[in-house]
């Protein structure tokens, strides 16, 4: 079976709207110039600030960069000021949608009925939910699987017994987003793999695990074929930087193309 890898980037808003601009506009001439064979192997998603995301779409329009957005309302249409329907980022051309993040569920009180909420507009519109998830507090590797285990199943096991919508799960361990010392590639690669193994057992194959924090060059080659790609922060922040990792995952889909 062909490999394919993940490679989500978020502006967060460190971004104003016109370095939002150029970052676009470099990262889709890198893209442009890119063999297409070994790109469209990639799900390539960008999610920058909500008043940019027009922009993005704009500029990776032809590219195998998906845009979405960063949240997304808990409900649908109506009286709700300063939120962004599902049903209008569908209608713009948005593909995913993050939700969940730690800071969400952290600064801004999202509970995990929120987050179901958010999961069920993003499905209702065909937007594929990149999910966020992770402990906040350094544990064994054993307890860490287990506490990611039962977070995706606090997001899905009540979905029933019919077919699940694709998603993306981020497995980002709060304590080593920017810390000095960031997970170890064994622990990573054992809660990842036991999480991705868990998903498709019990929910199908169309479930994705990517890791995020404190995820550099590298990294992505001593992880697979444990994770299903990167959700990368601030290092790809510099076009040159996401064009290396674009490179890396090209290097792992060219090596195994005939897997």
């Amino acid at each position: 079976m062909s490999v394919n890898l993940v490679i989500g980037v978020s502006h967060k808003a460190y971004f104003g709207y016109r370095q939002t601009q150029e970052w676009c506009g470099q990262v889709a001439d890198i893209l442009r110039r890119l063999p297409d064979d070994l790109t469209s192997r990639l799900q390539l998603i960008t999610f920058p600030a909500m008043p940019a995301l027009a922009v993005a779409l704009r500029h990776f329009d032809g590219t195998t960069m998906a845009t979405g957005a960063q949240n997304v309302c808990a409900s649908s249409t109506g009286s709700w000021t300063g939120e962004s329907s599902a049903m209008m980022l569908q209608e713009m051309g948005c593909r995913y949608v993050e939700i969940g993040h730690a800071e969400r569920r952290r600064d801004f009180g999202e509970t995990v009925e929120i987050i179901n909420q958010k999961i069920d507009q993003a499905l209702s519109y065909g937007l594929v939910p990149v999910i966020c998830i992770g402990e906040d507090r350094q544990m064994n590797v054993e307890d860490a699987a287990e506490f990611a285990i039962k977070q995706v199943n606090e997001l899905l096991g009540h979905r029933g017994e019919k077919q699940l919508a694709a998603a993306i799960f981020a497995w980002e361990p709060q304590w080593a987003i920017g810390a000095s010392t960031p997970a170890s590639d064994g622990y990573i690669r054992h809660v990842c793999g036991i999480l991705r193994a868990y998903l498709r057992q019990h929910y199908g194959e169309q479930f994705w695990v990517i890791y995020g924090g404190s995820a550099g060059p590298g990294l992505l080659s001593r992880l697979w074929p444990d994770v299903d790609g990167l959700f990368l922060g601030r290092f790809a922040h510099q076009p040159a930087a996401m064009a290396s990792i674009i490179e890396e995952a090209q290097h792992i889909v060219a090596a195994h193309a005939g897997d």
